[in-house]
């Protein structure tokens, strides 16, 4: 069984800056790309930011120059550095695993989601 376990959220002012972890446990052999999706209310999820097992990286264009992405293949686990954020930012944050190679084949999972509000 493979959860995703993030963790990081929380409120923080305009101009501020959060660190979004998530951790995928369990009986994992490989992960092709880890990411961070989010969905504001009353809009539709949205990609945030991606990275493959080697490192390629994508980010939505409004995130550009002020988020990053890293990732620790050993400890499956995919960071989100989220600096000078805005109250446009605010919205449940989820972690997504791509490709997740375990005994039982290869398949998508996601997180939970996270909150992260941003206020002006």
């Amino acid at each position: 069984q493979v959860q995703l376990v993030e963790s990081g959220g929380g409120l923080v002012q305009a101009g501020g800056s959060l660190r979004l972890s998530c951790a995928a446990s369990g009986r994992i052999f490989s992960i092709n790309a880890m990411g961070w999706y989010r969905q504001a209310p009353g809009k539709q999820r949205e990609l945030v930011a991606t990275i493959t097992s080697g490192g390629s990286t994508h980010y939505l264009d409004s995130v550009i120059g002020r988020f990053t992405i890293s990732r620790d293949n050993a400890k499956n686990t995919v960071y989100l550095q989220m600096n000078s954020l805005k109250p446009e930012d605010t919205a449940v944050y989820y972690c997504n695993a791509d490709g997740v190679l375990t005994i039982n084949g290869r398949r998508n999972y996601w997180g939970p989601g996270i909150q992260v509000t941003v206020s002006s």
